[in-house]
């Protein structure tokens, strides 16, 4: 898969979305870091036994991990994890979207692969490496985190990763991907378009030789929806 091949482009993203929406924070309350950092403790009393706390944690990323980590990578390998898929199920309605038109965000369900990036973290006091990445994944409560194993070609290790937590109110279930592309078409937020999101992924797994099926299909997908909407058309969108 070559990116020159992206039906979505730059271009026609800024088309459809020439600016930032201002942000509200009301249309998706954050968790406070009391919660936050309960939440972690939790996580971490649940470790498992065998993963050497000292050679600094493992953290898998399937989304926009991959492209903006945001924290400090002391080794990253592409890694493979068996028994759950990345999907677009979670809504945002914030940041990348908003309480109009929501966008989606993906998150790990269950069943079949999924192909990523995983992340080894600076040894240290495990609670405050980790921190900075569990506040920026937990605040909004639609993920649960998950020690999983990944398979690299240098071996398999255990690495905390965050999947769809079905009790949230942003949790979608299984739309459609016709329905997944109109809510990302149609999604603006404080951050930027959802189309953005998507496409950053895209390009980013297309580098690293990794090819998801559901990304694919979405980007143009997601394109012939902002072409239409820029020819004089109207965005489909789903509530």
């Amino acid at each position: 898969m070559s990116a020159r091949r992206l039906a979505l482009t730059v271009d026609l993203i800024a088309g459809a979305h020439p600016g930032l929406l201002a942000d509200d924070a009301t249309a998706m309350p954050l968790l406070g870091d009391a919660e936050v950092e309960a939440g972690l403790d939790t996580s971490l009393s649940a470790m498992p036994a065998s993963i050497d706390a000292a050679a600094g944690p493992w953290v898998f990323g399937y989304g926009s991990l991959i492209w903006q980590p945001e924290f400090l990578v002391v080794e990253q390998r592409i890694g493979r994890v068996r028994g759950w898929h990345r999907r677009f199920c979670l809504l945002q309605r914030r940041f990348r979207g908003s309480a109009d038109h929501p966008g989606l965000v993906l998150a790990l369900v269950a069943g079949g692969i999924c192909n990523g990036v995983v992340f080894r973290l600076p040894s240290g006091n495990l609670r405050d490496v980790l921190m900075p990445v569990w506040r920026r994944e937990m605040r909004g409560n639609g993920y649960r985190a998950r020690w999983v194993p990944v398979d690299t070609a240098s071996g398999t290790v255990t690495a905390l990763t965050f999947v769809a937590n079905p009790a949230c109110d942003r949790y979608t279930g299984r739309l459609d991907e016709p329905a997944i592309a109109s809510l990302i078409a149609s999604a603006n937020g404080g951050l930027g378009p959802s189309a953005e999101y998507l496409r950053r992924t895209v390009l980013a797994c297309a580098e690293l030789g990794i090819h998801d099926r559901h990304l694919w299909s979405l980007q143009a997908l997601v394109a012939e929806r902002l072409r239409a909407g820029a020819s004089g058309g109207l965005i489909a969108r789903s509530a």
